[in-house]
C-alpha cells in the first residue's frame, strides 16, 4: 500500500471532537471542554490570515476554540494539523502550484519553529515569504 501524500492527510475525512477534561491539560482547566480541531479546520484558519499579517498557533488555538464554543484547543493535534497543512502546501508547490495558489502557512510559523525541521523547505524560504509579504 503506497504512502499518503500530506495532501490526502489533510483532506482525510475527520470530524471535530469536543471533550469534557477530567484533568488539567493544556492550560484547560478540569470541567472545561478541549476541542480537537481537524486539519481542514487548521487549513481554513491559516487560508484566512490576510497577507502580510502573521498569527501563532496559541492565537489559533485560542481563536478556534471560542468559534466551538470550547475552553481551549488540543496543543497537541493543532501542531501536528499545521504541520500537515505546510506539508501539503509543500506538495502543492513542488506539483507546480505558484505561492499564491497554497496555503501561507509561512504566516503560522516562523523558520525558528521546531516543526521547520522536519519539513521539507529550506527555513529560509519561509523568512523570505514573511519577508516578502511584510513589504507589500
Amino acid at each position: 500500500m503506497a504512502k499518503k501524500t500530506a495532501r490526502e492527510k489533510l483532506v482525510a475525512k475527520k470530524e471535530i471532537k469536543k471533550v469534557v477534561m477530567d484533568k488539567a491539560w493544556g492550560g484547560i482547566p478540569v470541567g472545561g471542554t478541549m476541542l480537537v480541531a481537524t486539519p481542514l479546520m487548521v487549513d481554513a484558519y491559516i487560508r484566512e490570515i490576510p497577507h502580510g499579517e502573521t498569527n501563532t498557533i496559541p492565537e489559533m488555538r485560542d481563536a478556534l476554540a471560542a468559534q466551538q464554543g470550547c475552553s481551549g484547543t488540543c496543543p497537541m493535534s493543532t501542531s501536528i494539523f499545521v504541520r500537515m497543512v505546510a506539508e501539503a502546501a509543500l506538495e502543492d508547490l513542488a506539483d507546480g502550484k505558484s505561492v499564491s495558489e497554497i496555503t501561507p502557512f509561512w504566516r503560522m510559523i516562523t523558520s525558528l519553529d521546531k516543526m521547520v525541521g522536519k519539513l521539507n523547505v529550506d527555513p529560509a524560504w519561509i523568512d523570505e515569504q514573511r519577508a516578502l509579504e511584510a513589504n507589500t
